[in-house]
Formats: C-alpha cells, structure tokens, sequence
C-alpha cells in the first residue's frame, strides 16, 4: 500500500499532465546539429531484414544520402564514400509514429530515443503550431521526434479540457461553429480534435459539460469544408457511435464501457474510420501494473529517465481488468471487420511514459488479434496515410531516413522492437543515452518575492503558475474547485478560493491547488537562496497540507508541512528548511491540499511568498 505522500505525488502529477498538454515544448533550433557529435546523414544498412511500413520485403540494402532514402534493394553495391551499417540479424523498420501524445518539455527526445520519430499531438496552445511545423519541414534536425498538432481541443464550456487551469476556447450554444473551427484552422491546427466526455464512463457522480450531437455534426462539417480531418476522443460506445454518425473520420481512444456491437462495428468500416484506442492507457485505467512491467524489461530500463520510470509505475485507479478485456475486444472485432487500427500511447499519463509505451501498445495490439506485421503497419504506414503525414511511414525512395534498426526480428516476436539498436531522425544517428540528454537546468527566479496576490481579474502568478489537483487523477472521487474572490487579507482586493469535497473512493484522498514556480510545468527552480514559503489563510478549521515537490523529477516523495486554516486571516510562515528531504535547489511544485477527513472543505489563499 502506498503512502499518502506517495499517492499525492502521483495524482499530482497526473493532474499536472492534464496541464502539460497546453504548454510549449522547449525552445529548439529546427536545424540543431546530431546531439551526439556523428556527424553525417549519408549511409548504407545492409544485410538487414526490412519491414517497410506494409509489408516484408526481407534482405535489403538501404541507400541513405542526405537524410532521404535514395534507394531499397534486394542486393546492390554499396556507393563509394558512404559509411555502411551491418544489419546482419537485425530488422530495419520505418520510425515508429504515435498517434495520440501530449508533448512538451523533453518529450519529442525522449520519443526519439525510443525510436518513434513522429507523433500526433491531441490537445495544446495553439501559439507553438507556427514551430511545429517548421521544426517538422526542416531535414537537418536530428535528435528529437516530429510534432504534428491539434491545439485546442473543441470542448464545451467546463468540459473535458478546461479543468486544468489554463485558457482554452469552448463551443457554447451561440457559438458561430464554422468560424469558430475557421479560428483554430487559421492558428495553424493540423487535425481537429473534439471531445464527447462528461465522465459517465467511469461511474463517477460527477458530471462534465460535453458537445451535443448538433454541434459534433457542426464541428466535423466545418474541418471538413477547411480540408482537416475530425477525431473525435470518447469513452462510452453511444458517444462513439454518434460522432461517426456525424462523419468524424477517427477515434482516438477506444470505449471502454462495453465490447463493440454489430452494428457500431459495421458503421465504422461503411465509413472508413479509423481508431487510436490507446491501449496503454486502458491498461494504467484497469489498475493493470502493465506500465510497471514495462519500465523492468531489461531492453529498456536502463534508457528511461527518473520521470519516465515515475509515470510508468503509476495506474490510474483500482484493478478493473473487465475495463481493458472489452477494449482488446472491441479492437478485435474492429480490427477483424477491416477497420484501420492506429497505435497511440497517449503518453505521459499514469501507466505510459514518452517513446516507450509505443513498444507496450504494439504488444497491447498484438494480444487484441494484430499479427505481428499489421502491428508494425499500425505504428508506421497507417497513421502517415490516415493523418497525411508527408514522406513519414515508410522506406522507400524519396521518404525522410526515420529509421529503426532493431536486433532480432519483431515480425515474429513484436517485443523485439524495444531491443533498439540504433535510431536515425532525417538520416542523423539519435543520441540514445542518457548521459547524452541534458536534463533540463533549474532557473532562478525573480528577485521579487511575491509570487501571487490574487487582486487581479484571473489567477496569475508573478512567476509560475497556478492550476487544481484532486484524487480523480488515480482513481478517487474528490471534487475541487478554484477561483479568484473578492475580499483578500488586510482588505485586499481579492484571495483564491480553494473548496470542495474529498470523497471516499480512494484510499489516501486529496484535492487542492498546486504552484509550478518554472515557466513550464514540472520544470526546476532553483529557491536555495528563499528561506520562507509566507501566505495568509482563512478557512473551515480544518488541517491542510504544504507540499514540496523537488529534486531530479516530480515522482521523488513530497516534502510535507501542515497548517491549519481558521475563521479569520492569518499569516503562515513555513521554513523550506522544514520540507524534511526537500531539493531546494530544484523546487518544481508546491500543492496545497486537503486529505482527510472526508467532506466539504473550503480554504482561501492570499499573498503567497517566497521569501
């Protein structure tokens, strides 16, 4: 049984990926040199086994000049001057491609390393789409996985999207869809993503806002009319049968409630849809510990970072096996009927991790009745064909050099993927160590103390930012909201109400809010100078938890001090020196939250501090 703290740490960091999904990746150059210093993008595989995308085309040579695949033969001489790579017992496959992730901070590197050397973004600020692409465009790059994004998700106001505390634009019933889907097109979305989820599903109380079946049909009519395809993210079979009913050209998560009838299984092949069911995830919802088994195989333990190995350990709540037996049935039956079956990790939630949960849902696709072939087919030339991705998918001439050469052969034993021999992106050998990642630094913050004063019209933070946390991240059911009020400390304009509910439903509950200091969720600062964490608070009486976040990754044990909010202001001062264990030196989270027991909670916030 985990503790707590531990369990804290994971739905907080579940919560946090909620977020991640709207933030930047890091800055980078879309014509940085090959990371490992190997310099050239010109070479030769020979005497390797070759899948190219569709089908097996056994020894071949492979001509690689310029980043380009220049030529596919059975048997050739190898062009003077180019450096030749012994494929002998190995199998050369086309980059892998991941058809649902949500990117940011290291995540295209660490896709890379992994050999999945593109990927479809479902859910993002809008403002980065202009540097994907030309990231993308560019064939000088050689160190990180290629972004293909929907920016914002369409969602309805308070729906599935919004609850992670940045600014997302929802459809409501006056909205001018046309123009509004004519808004995220000019933004420079690739795909259009919406979403029909109000937590039905998953036999929560709670409800969300969602999209009705006008404005679905709406939504998939307009991307169509501006040339973009319609995916639709559901949990339920009716919600997925109504939004192919409207025309949307995909799912990307499978239902999980029940197994795929007759006829929903008939109206997706009339159609010709698609489906990235994201098993790996499946598995992390059924309590499953697949992702922990994953992160052991010896093939690619020693290649994960501390925050992949984090995520990986992590299930979304309590064994329900009978959730992921309907998805691996549905995926048969969809898969048996002609449907076209894409691979998606939805990576980084509890249970995936960035780039190797790929190699997990190749296995997941395999045991729903894949032969091992269509699998590789279903990370390669299916998602390039269905989302249109450019010279990706495939090795054949005139397509980007996006390759994997693994050991063994994975059109027999699927696992062979993960034992990864080498990685090309656009003909550059990846640096594949984690010696060779630079971890990303900690920053300094200002030289003001003040973090927050909540006198503004939204919830801001003079560095960092603010968003909630609750235990529905690991599968409880506490409630929690967060918003600016009037009537601060010492007759300040306003404070930051914190209320809810912890719920039973799980065992060590807890909802609040947490503050990021970095630009970027999850990213370090460096607090070794700040002596004090310093707010006011008023409250129910009850105890609350302060907890630190800090060191190499958010999945170490958070540092814990406690206090108690009662009926008038009053100033907390908490020595970071009493965050017992706590990396003050790379401070990435601060959560205030409550725990038990259980029932109605409500707390508010104002001037926090870092002193």
């Amino acid at each position: 049984m985990k503790s707590w703290p531990e369990l804290a740490c994971a739905g907080a960091l579940a919560a946090v990926i909620g977020l991640a999904v709207a933030i930047q990746p890091t800055a980078q150059s879309a014509t940085s040199a090959p990371t490992d210093g190997r310099a050239g993008n010109s070479f030769v595989v020979q005497g390797a086994r070759v899948f190219d995308g569709e089908r097996d085309l056994g020894v071949a040579t492979v001509v690689v000049r310029d980043g380009m695949v220049e030529a596919v033969v059975a048997d050739a001489a190898v062009p003077e001057g180019l450096t030749v790579v012994d494929g002998s017992g190995k199998t050369l496959l086309p980059g892998l491609i991941d058809a649902h992730v949500h990117a940011w901070g290291d995540a295209q590197r660490d896709m890379a390393r992994f050999g999945v050397t593109s990927a479809l973004d479902m859910h993002g600020d809008a403002a980065r789409l202009p540097g994907l692409r030309a990231q993308r465009d560019a064939a000088t790059h050689g160190d990180r996985a290629d972004l293909w994004a929907a920016g914002f998700a369409i969602t309805a106001p308070g729906g599935h999207g919004t609850q992670y505390g940045f600014p997302v634009p929802t459809v409501d019933a006056d909205t001018d869809i046309d123009a509004f889907i004519g808004e995220r097109v000019d933004e420079g979305a690739d795909f259009i993503k919406l979403i029909v989820e109000d937590l039905s599903a998953y036999g929560l109380p709670q409800r969300l806002p969602t999209l009705s079946p006008a404005q679905v049909a709406q939504v998939v009519a307009a991307a169509h009319a501006r040339d973009r395809r319609a995916v639709a993210h559901v949990a339920k079979l009716e919600d997925a049968r109504m939004a192919i009913e409207a025309g949307a050209d995909g799912l990307v998560h499978v239902f999980t409630d029940a197994v795929a009838d007759e006829a929903f299984v008939a109206a997706m092949r009339e159609r010709g849809a698609f489906v990235v069911p994201t098993l790996s995830v499946v598995a992390s919802m059924a309590g499953s510990g697949e992702g922990k088994a994953l992160a052991e195989d010896v093939r690619l333990r020693t290649l994960l970072g501390a925050q992949q190995t984090g995520t990986l350990a992590a299930d979304f709540g309590p064994p329900n096996p009978q959730r992921l037996q309907r998805a691996l049935d549905s995926v048969r039956l969809l898969h048996a009927a002609g449907v076209d079956i894409l691979t998606g990790s939805d990576a980084p939630n509890p249970g995936t991790a960035h780039g190797a949960s790929l190699h997990h849902e190749l296995s997941l696709l395999v045991r729903a009745g894949l032969t091992p072939a269509q699998a590789l087919a279903a990370a390669t030339s299916l998602p390039a064909k269905r989302f249109g991705l450019a010279q990706r998918g495939r090795i054949a001439q005139g397509m980007r050099a996006d390759l994997v050469l693994v050991d063994g052969d994975p059109l027999d034993d699927i696992t062979a993927t993960r034992a990864i021999d080498a990685v090309w992106k656009n003909g550059h050998r990846v640096a594949r160590e984690l010696d060779t990642v630079a971890a990303p630094a900690a920053t300094a913050p200002p030289d003001d103390t003040l973090v927050s004063d909540f006198d503004g019209d939204a919830i801001e933070a003079a560095f960092g930012s603010w968003m909630p946390t609750t235990d529905q991240m690991a599968g409880g059911a506490s409630q929690v909201g967060h918003a600016l009020v009037e009537g601060g400390a010492e007759g300040s304009r306003g404070a930051l109400r914190i209320g809810g509910e912890i719920r039973p439903g799980f065992a060590y509950p807890w909802a609040g809010v947490m503050y990021f200091p970095a630009a970027q969720p999850m990213q370090p600062v460096d607090l070794s100078a700040r002596k004090e964490l310093v707010f006011q608070v008023r409250g129910d009486e009850r105890t609350y938890s302060a907890m630190l976040f800090s060191g190499a990754s958010m999945q170490g044990m958070p540092a814990v001090q406690t206090f108690t909010a009662g009926p008038e202001w009053r100033e907390i001062r908490l020595p970071l020196s009493a965050f017992a264990g706590g990396d003050l030196s790379q401070v990435r989270g601060i959560a205030f939250t409550a725990g038990q027991p259980q029932g109605a909670f409500e707390f508010r916030i104002d001037r926090v501090e870092l002193r």
